[in-house]
């Protein structure tokens, strides 16, 4: 098995005196590490399964993690493994201990859709942005384990602060107006943070009321259990007796606390982490909690894999030059034994239409001439407007592409309808879901009958649910309106006595029949809408019944899986088409060829970086270039049209930190070489085309 391993990735796997560093670089095989590391531990160290945690962010990485270390064991029964993301471990702690927290074990998790109409009803605002900052402001709190009474005292302390700073000394003539202005500014972001800490603790009160968690909270609701509980903390510390974390430069406070309170002092941890793609601070995530293992963890061993075994040498030494204008606390340098590979090209376009076509017309070509596929190529940019001019090219010439942060299949309002269902039968509580499932399909229940409801409920602090069956609510109630709204309770109330006894598949069946929602489908929609939207219930009631069966969950556990998976197992193969992608969402990817568009000023960098964030920048150009196996190509244009004016466009600062015996200019920079026009580039595409299209003959 160790066979196949360089040397500095055996010795990675091997190594179990103390805990463990691995300072895996882009495309060093980090995956590789951690899933020989696992068969090691049960095959040559005798670790149950059951003991052993790996811990990452996502779930395609979750399930390519699962599915490697099921390749290596093969032949070994791995049941009680526990390879997942920090959310799913989060709740599989917090439904064991739901109750030392005073939680159902059958709790229901919260998106981002029902937090914002919780956030909408308690700041009694309609502006999308106030919402967004507030449920930004309340996550990173959370991340950083801050409590709503901490955030309260932050708050009073800010305001504090900035009354004493204002207030230490007084402007004359001209400065008092200035002064005035400056106190009120600072005063008004303070009072913003009182009131956002006001609104922490209501809608903490509200989740509870409703036996809910968010996303957030199941990571923030272990630690406080483990730190409330001890009794609890040792359970998990003798059940995970070695952790294995991927991608550690992405743990948040939270997180890092969640793991060290599990890795104790018997320190059995193996992290592995990259500091040079560290991107995700506007999130929480904290690069220091790779530097602070050393502190934690005196004994900590570090191992760097520097071998790259994605990208030309060329591609590399350019992510090296690059990378080493930022300040380091753990060197490395990437290499590769690929060759030497195409020179890194540098594109100045007129504007970001011309861009559009440049970037588009050189794909193209280069399929043609290379006999590729349109999976092979990537464009990546800093932020998602970014992508219109690149679509709108795309469309004209017939080119398949995918953009990276469309609609998720569980966002699909089908698939969020019938969603709705199990989370009220998991968790009566849940109120969002008793409202979305109540109405759809329509059943004679309309807002009027819902704000009696809510009214009789609000009053008396409980759930719609529960007070659907006050006999008080029958009285205010027309009678066609009671018999509804008791058909459909008792209906509920069926499915979830059933729910942990009868097989999943069997209740889903029954779940559809009874609510008819296909014939409601095509009764409310187009017949290709509906047919289209059937399908995705379809494959949605497929995967789960397929996914309840082969990890023997009931009804209620397949709900709580639900809410943190981000896309169906199983799906058809990625289709044969141009990726565009935010830099954020390419990393963990790769592709032979890679566009990085829009590399200016105020972009990339982003607009009004400081200098701790434009080392945060220069990672994300890092992890873009490193994305690319055999070529890359970078462009920038000299002015870019913002509303109905032209702005002119400044190069990256970065691009001026690539070697520049590596690049080759082209477009409207100054060391540009010849290049062909857009007409002469377009005749050359037709001709290969026309060539292509040939009937081979004898």
């Amino acid at each position: 098995m160790l066979s196949r391993l360089n040397q500095v990735q055996r010795d990675a796997v091997t190594h179990l005196d103390g805990p463990l560093l691995v300072l895996a670089g882009a495309g060093s095989g980090k995956t590789r590490v951690i899933t020989h590391k696992i068969a090691y531990l049960i095959e040559q160290c005798g670790y149950e399964p059951r003991n052993i945690a790996a811990i990452t962010f996502t779930n395609k990485a979750a399930n390519e993690m699962r599915a490697r270390v099921g390749e290596l064991l093969k032949n070994t029964n791995t049941k009680g493994l526990m390879v997942s993301t920090f959310h799913s471990l989060g709740m599989n702690i917090l439904r064991a201990e739901a109750k030392l927290l005073g939680y159902k074990p059958q709790f229901s998790i919260f998106d981002s859709s029902d937090t914002w109409k919780i956030f909408s009803e308690l700041s009694n605002s309609a502006d999308k942005q106030e919402i967004r900052d507030m449920q930004t402001q309340i996550s990173n709190w959370k991340s950083a384990f801050v409590s709503p009474e901490q955030a309260a005292e932050l708050a009073e302390n800010d305001e504090a602060k900035v009354r004493a700073r204002h207030g230490a000394a007084k402007p004359t003539g001209a400065g008092v107006a200035a002064s005035h202005l400056l106190t009120q500014t600072a005063g008004c972001a303070s009072n913003v943070s009182k009131v956002h800490a006001r609104i922490y603790a209501r809608y903490q009160e509200t989740l509870r009321a409703y036996q809910a968690v968010d996303f957030d909270d199941l990571i923030h609701l272990p630690v406080v259990l483990f730190k409330q509980h001890p009794e609890a903390l040792l359970r998990w510390q003798l059940k995970l007796r070695y952790l294995l974390v991927d991608e550690y430069q992405d743990t948040n406070d939270c997180q890092y606390q969640m793991i060290k309170l599990l890795a104790d002092m018997r320190a059995a941890l193996t992290v592995v982490g990259d500091d040079d793609q560290s991107i995700y601070a506007w999130r929480g995530a904290s690069i220091a909690n790779l530097h602070n293992l050393r502190e934690d963890y005196p004994k900590l061993r570090v191992i760097k894999l520097e071998q790259n075994y994605r990208s030309s040498q060329r591609i590399l030494k350019v992510a090296n030059h690059l990378i080493n204008h930022n300040t380091k606390v753990f060197e490395k340098k990437l290499w590769s034994d690929h060759g030497i590979g195409d020179p890194i090209r540098i594109y100045a376009a007129r504007d970001d239409e011309h861009e559009a076509e440049s970037v588009v017309m050189k794909l193209m070509s280069h399929k043609f001439e290379h006999s590729t596929r349109f999976a092979d190529y990537a464009i990546l940019y800093r932020s998602n407007h970014l992508s219109r001019a690149f679509e709108e090219q795309l469309r004209a010439q017939r080119v398949p592409y995918t953009v990276s942060g469309g609609t998720s299949f569980f966002d699909r309002a089908e698939i969020k309808d019938i969603t709705a269902y199990l989370r009220l039968i998991a968790n009566p509580d849940d109120d969002p879901a008793f409202i979305r499932a109540i109405t759809t399909p329509k059943r004679g229940i309309g807002n009027t009958t819902l704000e009696k409801l809510g009214s009789y409920a609000g009053e008396r602090h409980i759930s719609l649910f529960d007070a659907a069956f006050d006999a008080q609510v029958q009285h205010e109630l027309q009678p066609r309106q009671h018999e509804e709204l008791m058909l459909f309770c008792n209906f509920i109330n069926r499915i979830q006595d059933r729910a942990d006894k009868d097989p999943c598949a069997e209740l889903l069946d029954e779940l559809l029949r009874a609510i008819n929602y296909e014939t409601w489908l095509y009764d409310s929609h187009d017949p290709r809408q509906a047919e289209s939207k059937w399908k995705n219930v379809e494959d949605f009631i497929g995967w789960l019944k397929r996914k309840a069966e082969a990890d023997e969950k009931s009804l209620i556990e397949m709900v709580q899986t639900v809410a943190l998976i981000n896309m169906l197992e199983g799906k058809d193969q990625e289709p044969d088409a141009v990726a565009l992608s935010t830099l954020h969402a390419a990393k963990g990817l790769e592709f032979p060829h890679v566009f990085i568009i829009g590399a200016e000023e105020e972009i990339l960098p982003f607009r009004d970086s400081d200098e701790k964030q434009v080392e945060e920048e220069r990672r994300l150009m890092y992890v873009g270039i490193t994305r690319a196996e055999r070529s890359l190509q970078i462009s920038y244009c000299s002015r870019r049209k913002r509303g109905k004016d032209w702005m002119s466009c400044e190069p990256s600062r970065f691009l001026e930190e690539l070697p520049k015996d590596e690049l080759v200019y082209a477009g409207g920079h100054a060391d540009a070489v010849p290049t062909v026009t857009k007409d002469e580039g377009m005749d050359k595409l037709a001709r290969l085309k026309a060539m292509l299209s040939k009937p081979v003959t004898e």
